[in-house]
């Protein structure tokens, strides 16, 4: 019991400390650019108080000076040491990571949900082109775009990005392999000292010769997108034959190298009795996580919406996700902000503090996980508070979506509408969107979310997807459909629809784009088996997608 008021007492007086004017002044000068030592001056006094820079010009060093007392205390609420923490921010992404959490605090203090001084991930869809024919694809991929940009505007926006302290540059598309300068682009954000990735389906790096190349040019995480557990499933959803094949040996190839692997699946009716056979699939590849994807009616998804599970049945696969999580030998994350709330729930003791900042003293000490949107963090005892700072819906808090022009969204499953779009990455200022953007600031506050999301006791750890929200609701604000506690809201959508039968799905099916369906409740347990072959093989099929 001391050492969790222990914990309690050091969180409050950390955020005392940095949460109040004057530190946040001194925080946002010493955020500026060094001339002199040609870096951000916090990166430069964190190079110093880890040990690898050894002079700076004195304004750095009074930097170093002024944040070591923050470290400290910060340090005592995760109980490391001195030299515990020197080390692990010896590393540059965790260095270049905690400028940005101290960016965070300097311009927007320390809140609930947190929001760092920059995104720590954006997602860059470079291209539109792809080889494949995805059912639910969000950027109804296909044909490059007019407007694509060049390899010097790429780069350009590369070194926008890494100006403003982004911690992950995700390559995504389309199929962002088919562009003929990618190696390029990955070995700029790689030197620009930026964790560089690609969304793919694989296919290129079936030939292993490729992933040896990307790996070369500085590639470090592979998402590989995998929406069935054989061929049948999968190259349905993909609408190329052949493409799980080659997609597996990618996958084989890209472990073998040592990429960090990500399989990602879009869980939907089609292809939901299959995620536990994912889920084994994963961890027999090699892979280090396996992504549930929220399916979000966006893109070609609108005309599958009739796909979309029920809340009951996201309810259930998420469960299921969570309980296999800890026998399946790889790590089960989900884009679905309800995972959190599931995990808490699950382990009976919900990481959810009152609105004075205390936690119930039920709580013991032994470390739980607690996911978050971009990894699954073991929090013990009263540090399980942190789970309302880091967790919840990420979408224009910790991470942005860029599409093929410069155009900047929230997230990648946002509708690329007017409404959605605050900004282009060359005509506006990065840093100011980031910062004073209404629709970002709108989707931040979980207190202002609308019921049942806005009074729910887990609405910092999950908060709805804002996604799903507005593809439904056109509202950013509106409660998340999707899940158990807003069934009403589920109905609703059901009542407001008309039926459409399959046959005429078939015909319809990228050719014009259909509003929410009518979503029978069934029991997942005893959904028919092989639904998501219904439609295999069929000629309409072919021509439509």
């Amino acid at each position: 019991m001391g050492e969790s008021a222990d914990a309690v007492n050091t969180l409050q007086t950390f955020k005392a400390a940095a949460d109040n004017p004057l530190t946040r002044s001194i925080l946002k000068a010493l955020s500026k650019h060094c001339n002199r030592d040609n870096a951000n001056r916090l990166d430069v006094a964190l190079e110093l108080y880890v040990g690898i820079r050894k002079d700076a010009c004195i304004t750095c060093k009074v930097s170093q000076s002024l944040i070591s007392p923050i470290l400290n205390t910060a340090r005592h609420g995760f109980g490391l040491t001195e030299e515990q923490l020197k080390n692990k921010f010896r590393d540059p992404y965790w260095r270049r990571g905690l400028v940005s959490v101290i960016k965070g605090i300097a311009w927007f203090g320390v809140k609930r949900p947190y929001v760092p001084g920059a995104p720590f991930q954006v997602v860059w869809n470079i291209t539109r082109a792809c080889n494949l024919k995805c059912l639910h694809c969000y950027e109804s991929a296909g044909a490059k775009d007019p407007d694509e940009l060049s390899t010097e505007e790429v780069i350009r926006g590369i070194g926008i990005l890494a100006d403003a302290g982004v911690l992950i540059l995700a390559f995504s598309g389309g199929e962002p392999t088919l562009r003929s300068d990618i190696l390029q682009l990955i070995k700029h954000s790689s030197d620009r000292g930026m964790f560089t990735a690609v969304a793919t389906s694989a296919m290129v790096f079936a030939q292993r010769k490729k992933a040896q190349e990307f790996k070369k040019a500085g590639l470090q995480f592979a998402q590989i997108s995998l929406d069935g557990f054989n061929s049948k499933t999968h190259d349905f959803f993909r609408g190329v034959p052949g493409a799980f094949e080659k997609t597996v040996q990618g996958i084989k190839n890209c472990v073998a190298e040592g990429l960090f692997v990500e399989i990602a699946t879009t869980v939907t009716r089609y292809n939901v009795e299959e995620v536990p056979a994912l889920i084994d699939f994963s961890a027999k590849l090699g892979a280090n996580w396996f992504m549930l994807y929220n399916f979000i009616p966006t893109g070609r998804g609108m005309n599958i919406v009739d796909s979309d599970l029920t809340p009951d049945e996201r309810e259930n696969v998420l469960k299921l996700c969570w309980n296999q999580m800890k026998v399946a030998g790889v790590d089960v994350l989900s884009t679905a902000p309800q995972y959190a709330r599931i995990a808490q729930e699950a382990e009976e003791r919900p990481a959810v503090i009152s609105n004075a900042g205390v936690m119930s003293q039920s709580l013991k000490n032994d470390p739980k996980v607690v996911p978050t949107h971009f990894y699954n963090p073991k929090l013990s005892g009263q540090l399980r508070q942190l789970a309302d700072f880091i967790g919840g819906c990420g979408a224009g808090r910790f991470y942005i979506c860029l599409e093929p022009n410069g155009d900047i969204y929230p997230c990648v499953f946002f509708p690329h509408e007017q409404n959605t779009k605050v900004g282009n990455l060359f005509k506006d200022n990065f840093e100011q969107v980031w910062r004073h953007s209404r629709l970002f600031w709108d989707i931040r506050d979980k207190d202002n979310l609308k019921e049942n999301c806005g009074s729910c006791k887990f609405r910092y750890t999950c908060g709805g997807c804002r996604a799903r929200a507005y593809s439904y609701f056109k509202d950013v604000l509106a409660p998340d459909p999707g899940c158990v506690r807003n069934k009403e809201a589920w109905q609703r959508i059901a009542k407001q629809s008309k039926p459409l039968s399959r046959n005429r799905l078939r015909n319809k099916i990228a050719v014009q784009r259909l509003y929410p369906l009518n979503f029978p409740e069934r029991n997942l347990a005893h959904s028919s088996p092989n639904r998501c072959c219904e439609m295999q093989h069929t000629s309409i099929w072919f021509e439509t997608v």
